[in-house]
């Protein structure tokens, strides 16, 4: 809660990390490097423990041996040597308990900033005999080995890395060509291959990733074969078809005037529409569709699109402008969108230009929602709706084949159906604005 003239608290982001950090190479490392820090500190403590026992324990064996020749020297009245002492100054208070207990002892310690090793034992009278050994050596040893463990373990943790890191980038670049392949298929590219040299010999043993490549690869190829098959069948049907449809449409033209003969002249011609439409498709899949590129001014072919609907479509032309395109595909793509408009949707249709940016929208019940969100299907239908037929498929590889981006969706907050081509545009000199 916040007083007048303070300041709101701003909402706490939750903490990402950036995005490199998702990579697989980084977590590889991530993973070598703590595994490396773990197994180098686990050696190393363990031969710091090792050494460092048996060099006190060399230390403790020596004090422990001069310790039994003081006892030996003050039982027997003599003077004892230097290190050695009755209740000598710097010998640890805990150690001195334990012998005036009546037990023998050691202990590391300093004495004048030096490491010593303390052994002492019970003498008469309540005091302790004790005698020291320096162990300045076995520390400079143990000191020098802790040294040469830490540069070692970095050694090996770096060259490790070098190596990991080398060996991951390695697949993670094979992954990435797989998946630049996978993608390229996605888009419709085919003939996209990954080509891993380790799937062309059978008798070679293969890793994980060159059997995600070759997987993909043999996918690609059958996935290439049904469509390929597909597409023929689908071209040979519309071939055959039209030589009867042909000889059909004339002998409905011989047929008398009547509401019978406009019937079936009405079926023929839609036969004959859907046959048309099936061999554009065909062309649009095969790739053979050429562009007849020509500068192009939008708002002269939008008004031609706006008659030969035959319908009361709203032209409006915010901007009009002159693009590099081929025309005749351009008609073909608004006269599809503006067609399904008029049969799909409700009026009032709209047909507006932008600059290079054409809207189609109308106030029907709007697109289904698996062709706003994959695209339009052919034939496909949803539930008991009528479905799109191939006018929009058409449009979209017609869009394609010129090089522009069409786009569905439904309007904001209202109903209705809105399909917008984006067609390449560079150079904006020449721009006309007006009103409609």
């Amino acid at each position: 809660m916040t007083g007048d003239g303070a300041a709101p608290r701003r909402p706490r982001l939750p903490l990402r990390l950036p995005a490199w950090t998702a990579t697989l190479t980084w977590k590889a490392a991530v993973f070598i490097t703590v595994m490396c820090c773990a197994l180098a500190a686990l050696l190393g403590i363990l031969v710091h423990v090792a050494v460092t026992n048996q060099t006190v324990g060399q230390a403790r064996d020596r004090a422990l041996t001069r310790l039994d020749d003081a006892t030996k020297q003050y039982e027997a009245g003599g003077r004892l040597d230097p290190g050695a002492g009755i209740d000598p100054p710097g010998l640890p208070g805990a150690l001195r308990d334990l012998a005036v207990g009546g037990e023998r002892g050691t202990m590391v310690g300093d004495r004048d900033d030096r490491p010593t090793v303390w052994a002492a034992g019970p003498a008469d009278g309540g005091r302790a005999i004790a005698v020291q050994v320096d162990y300045a050596q076995g520390a400079r040893t143990i000191d020098g080995l802790d040294r040469a463990i830490l540069g070692s373990s970095v050694l090996a943790i770096g060259a490790t890395l070098l190596v990991g890191s080398f060996a991951v980038t390695r697949v993670t670049r094979r992954l990435h060509q797989t998946a630049r392949v996978a993608r390229r298929i996605s888009v419709g590219d085919l003939d996209a291959r990954v080509n891993d040299p380790r799937t062309r010999d059978a008798d070679r043993h293969q890793d994980e990733v060159a059997t995600v490549s070759g997987a993909l690869d043999t996918m690609a190829s059958s996935l290439q074969g049904k469509l390929l098959s597909e597409q023929r069948f689908t071209a040979d049907v519309a071939h055959e078809l039209r030589t009867p449809l042909t000889g059909l449409h004339a002998a409905a033209e011989l047929l008398p005037p009547g509401r019978p003969t406009e019937l079936v002249q009405d079926r023929v011609a839609a036969l004959r529409t859907l046959t048309e439409d099936l061999l554009e498709i065909s062309r649009l899949d095969s790739r053979s569709e050429r562009v007849d590129v020509d500068a192009v001014r939008l708002a002269p072919l939008a008004e031609r699109v706006v008659r030969a609907s035959g319908a009361d479509v709203e032209l409006r032309i915010v901007r009009d402008i002159v693009v590099d395109t081929d025309g005749r595909r351009l008609e073909r793509v608004l006269g599809n969108l503006v067609g399904n408009a008029l049969k799909h949707g409700a009026p009032p249709v709209s047909l507006t230009v932008d600059g290079p940016v054409i809207t189609v929208r109308d106030h029907g019940p709007g697109f289904p929602d698996y062709l706003v969100e994959h695209g339009p299907q052919r034939f496909r239908t949803e539930g008991t709706t009528k479905g799109h037929g191939l006018g929009l498929t058409i449009a979209l590889g017609q869009a394609q084949v010129v090089g522009a981006r069409l786009e569905f969706a439904n309007a904001d907050g209202s109903a209705g159906a809105v399909a917008v081509l984006t067609l390449p545009y560079e150079d904006a000199a020449g721009a006309v604005g007006e009103d409609c």
